[in-house]
């Protein structure tokens, strides 16, 4: 495989996740094991060059390394014949950086150095009184730094300071040379294609890692002609601008993408009934060629349901019964229901006075509270274990996902059920009315459920997978958030969630709307489906070259 072979195929790989990012590594690999430029015969080898440069070092600089004595100096590759390998310890003098205290930082004075300021040019200095730093600390142009600590893949590399005098933090060691062998500029993109063994050796909890010293110095870099050098560095150069055109032309081409979907969405989300038909036709014939990604194919589905609920979905039908029929049913139901003694007889609801949009003509604005028994849930005290067994799931926040509920977790008792009181039956809906706000699924069997969430068993004939799309609607789901406390932990109580204001269609269109929208969501899930074997593909693909 040649570099004219990866650029001809790069175009079926750059919508890969992180392309350009793995490009940029390989082209590191290939320059620390001498495959990157071709070789020169006339170079001076690396073992010569290694013998000049420790007869012109100072005898001072020649003094060994304090290498971890327990780790094995093993190559885990060949390199060119005119190649070494070599001890980091051997060539630098590693030197920590000063331990600052928070009370240490002042507004004005010397800059100091933080693993951040390394990574990030915008990242802010925190400064210090240079009466205060010894010179061992002091850096300026030119000082080749190491970062030792920190996060796993964001904070360890090698890097040459050229942003004026400044002291160095603990976690970044400054390193003088020992022996001129080796170009600062390469021996950067030596150390940095090493980082996966670097960080290998790395130990510390998840989130916050070190290296010691000994181990650092102990870790191998290859060593080339400084000839070969000086080429290889200028060909990484060459590359790393062309991951940055990459990278640049990926990032434009995703914008457009995105603008012309949003555009798309944004004409279905809001519709001009002249042209509401033309707009759903080419947003659906064209959306396939602009989503790339899992995010895109979030906001087609919403695009989905808010077109549901405000009746843009599916077409209307003169012959449907209107919802006010129905309304007069779920009264008689409702009636019949606090008579037996099933649910208690509540206040009635007061009446919307404001809409959020205009309904088809049959449709009509209700209370969530007037379509169903709603109940807040509970849970049995855990010091009374025989309150939960396997008689009914309970259903806590996170047994609730986007498309299904998982029963197979923690259920209760009979007993358990008795003294609870709360079971919401087959096609009741629950929703997370504490902390996640808005979650909410259909549930298909009886289950009981924990203070956190709420439950509506629609009364009549109310379709509750209608009901369902209205609450995953930004709709419903931003209006639930806006009559939500926020405190510590986001409450919206069960009085306030009966008052939300559902749209409500007769109820053969509920069927239809349901069937649309299982018909164009099993669409988005081939979309997605295509999506993510295109993304496996094209990394498949990508690992291969």
């Amino acid at each position: 495989m040649n570099a004219d072979r990866l650029l001809a195929l790069y175009e079926r790989t750059a919508d890969a996740p992180d392309a350009v990012g793995r490009l940029r590594r390989f082209v590191l690999d290939l320059a620390v094991r001498g495959k990157l430029v071709p070789q020169d015969p006339a170079d001076e080898p690396a073992s010569e060059l290694l013998k000049r440069s420790k007869k012109q070092a100072p005898g001072s600089a020649l003094k060994a390394s304090r290498t971890d004595k327990n780790e094995a100096a093993t190559p885990e590759y060949d390199l060119p014949s005119n190649w070494l390998w070599v001890r980091i310890g051997d060539h630098l003098e590693l030197v920590n950086g000063m331990a600052f205290k928070p009370t240490d930082w002042q507004q004005a004075g010397i800059k100091i150095v933080r693993i951040q300021n390394l990574n990030r040019l915008d990242a802010p200095f925190n400064y210090c009184d240079p009466n205060h730093v010894r010179d061992r600390f002091l850096i300026n142009d030119g000082a080749f730094l190491i970062s030792w600590s920190g996060t796993p893949g964001t904070s360890f590399g090698a890097f040459i300071w050229d942003r004026g005098e400044a002291v160095l933090n603990q976690h970044i060691f400054r390193c003088d040379f020992r022996i001129k062998a080796f170009c600062p500029l390469y021996l950067r993109l030596a150390i940095n294609g090493r980082l996966d063994e670097m960080i290998a050796k790395a130990h510390g909890g998840v989130g916050l890692q070190h290296i010691t010293k000994g181990k650092l110095e102990a870790l191998l870099i290859a060593l080339p002609p400084l000839a070969e050098q000086h080429r290889i560095v200028a060909k990484v150069d060459e590359l790393m601008t062309l991951c940055d055109r990459l990278e640049a032309a990926r990032a434009e081409r995703e914008a457009t993408r995105d603008r012309l979907a949003a555009a798309s969405l944004a004409r279905l989300n809001a519709p001009d009934p002249e042209t509401f038909t033309a707009d759903a036709r080419f947003a659906l014939n064209a959306l396939p060629a602009l989503t790339t990604r899992p995010d895109q194919i979030k906001q087609l589905r919403q695009t989905i349901l808010n077109l549901a609920v405000r009746g843009k979905l599916v077409p209307q039908d003169a012959k449907d019964e209107p919802v006010a029929e129905l309304l007069k049913r779920i009264e008689i139901d409702k009636n019949q229901l606090i008579n037996k003694g099933a649910i208690r007889k509540r206040d009635e609801l007061p009446e919307i006075a404001d809409y959020k949009f205009a309904v088809p003509p049959k449709w009509l604005w209700c209370r969530l509270g007037s379509l169903g028994w709603t109940q807040t849930g509970t849970t049995p005290p855990k010091s009374k274990p025989d309150h939960y067994g396997d008689f009914v799931p309970f259903i806590k926040p996170g047994d609730i996902y986007s498309n299904y509920v998982d029963y197979g977790n923690e259920g209760l008792s009979e007993q358990g059920v008795a003294e609870s009181g709360r079971i919401a039956g087959p096609g009741s809906i629950l929703m997370v009315c504490i902390g996640t706000i808005g979650k909410c699924q259909r549930i298909d069997r009886d289950c009981s459920f924990n203070q956190q969430i709420n439950a509506i068993s629609p009364f009549s004939d109310t379709d509750s997978r209608f009901l369902l799309a209205v609450f995953q609607s930004d709709l419903f789901q931003n209006a639930a958030w806006a009559v939500s406390a926020r405190t510590t932990i986001a409450i919206l109580n069960k009085g306030n969630w009966e008052l939300l204001a559902v749209p409500l269609p007769p109820v053969a269109e509920q069927h239809r709307i349901v069937a649309k929208v299982d018909e164009l969501f099993s669409l988005c899930d081939q979309l997605e489906a295509s999506l993510n074997e295109s993304s496996a593909t094209r990394s498949r693909l990508l690992d291969s070259l």
